[in-house]
């Protein structure tokens, strides 16, 4: 199993920036993408950036261009750098790890998420 505990998270203005922290303990399988999501009040969770395997990234069109994500595999960390940011982006932060368990099957693992309030 994986224990995720995210940590970077706060309050800052808008236009401001923030770094998400992701760090990662225990095994699995094999992992095929890291991720962040995150959820405003009164809305569903949703995918904000992800990392597969391979190298390739997803970002979401709200973000692109202002967040970036990306992995420190000796830390076995994943980060989010978060620039210019917005109200919108008020909302919890969610990490997750997505990958084939010990006993072969495919699980999401979650952190238990870290709130960023944008707002002057």
């Amino acid at each position: 199993q994986v224990q995720l505990v995210e940590s970077g998270g706060g309050l800052v203005q808008p236009g401001g920036s923030l770094r998400l922290s992701c760090a990662a303990s225990g095994s699995i399988f094999s992992i095929n993408a890291r991720g962040w999501y995150r959820q405003a009040p009164g809305k569903q969770r949703e995918l904000v950036a992800t990392i597969h395997s391979g190298g390739t990234t997803n970002v979401a069109d709200s973000v692109k261009g202002r967040f970036t994500i990306s992995t420190d595999n000796a830390k076995n960390t994943v980060y989010l750098q978060m620039n210019n940011l917005k109200p919108e982006d008020t909302a919890v932060y969610y990490c997750n790890v997505y990958g084939r368990t010990w006993s072969g099957g495919l699980k999401d693992f979650w952190g238990q998420g870290t709130q960023v309030t944008v707002s002057s």
